[in-house]
């Protein structure tokens, strides 16, 4: 073999290592969440009726038991496809995902209706969101209502862009998919 075909041969390995090796760094691996953002809560920034559409999964099977689950349920309840508070415990059940399909048949067309709550079932849902105070360039928290079809609820976004929602007890609870501490 010769020299120049040999640095050649090693100059095009070097080359194909280095893509390897920056693609690897640069790709971020899947959130154990499931998350589409890849962050481990409802998170928002600019306008908030766009906030949701990247959001992650969360169904039976994903993301099951945590605080954005709850905040889902409160959506339900205010929909009319939960029937009390008691039902808002953070759990994704099959009462859950009953109510899901039929929320989605009736604001996302029979096709959506899947029973899992992701990135199109929320961007759905932020379209009911409102305006209420604050904005996050001022400092303060930007204050959204979620006007369901029988019932509305106050949520915040924080500087960082969190979403919290209230427990009904007064408390506010990040919307995190990893933990659940929501109590209603």
């Amino acid at each position: 073999m010769s020299s120049r075909f040999k640095r050649i041969k090693l100059a095009a390995s070097a080359v194909g290592l280095l893509t390897a090796a920056t693609l690897a760094l640069s790709t971020t691996p899947a959130s154990a969440s499931g998350t589409y953002s890849g962050l481990d809560y409802i998170y928002g920034a600019g306008t908030y009726t766009d906030d949701w559409g990247d959001e992650g999964v969360t169904d039976t099977t994903h993301n099951t038991s945590s605080n954005a689950t709850c905040m889902w349920q409160q959506i339900l309840w205010a929909d009319g496809y939960l029937t009390s508070t008691a039902e808002i415990d953070g759990i994704f059940g099959s009462r859950t995902a009953t109510a899901t399909a039929n929320w989605q048949r009736h604001f996302m067309g029979a096709a959506s209706a899947d029973g899992s709550a992701g990135k199109n079932t929320w961007g759905n849902a932020d379209n009911r969101l409102s305006y209420m105070s604050g904005s996050e360039a001022s400092g303060q928290f930007l204050v959204v209502a979620y006007n369901g079809r029988y019932r509305s609820f106050t949520l915040a976004r924080d500087e960082d862009g969190k979403y919290r929602f209230g427990d009904g007890t007064g408390d506010w609870w990040f919307a995190g998919y990893n933990y659940r501490t929501c109590d209603f």
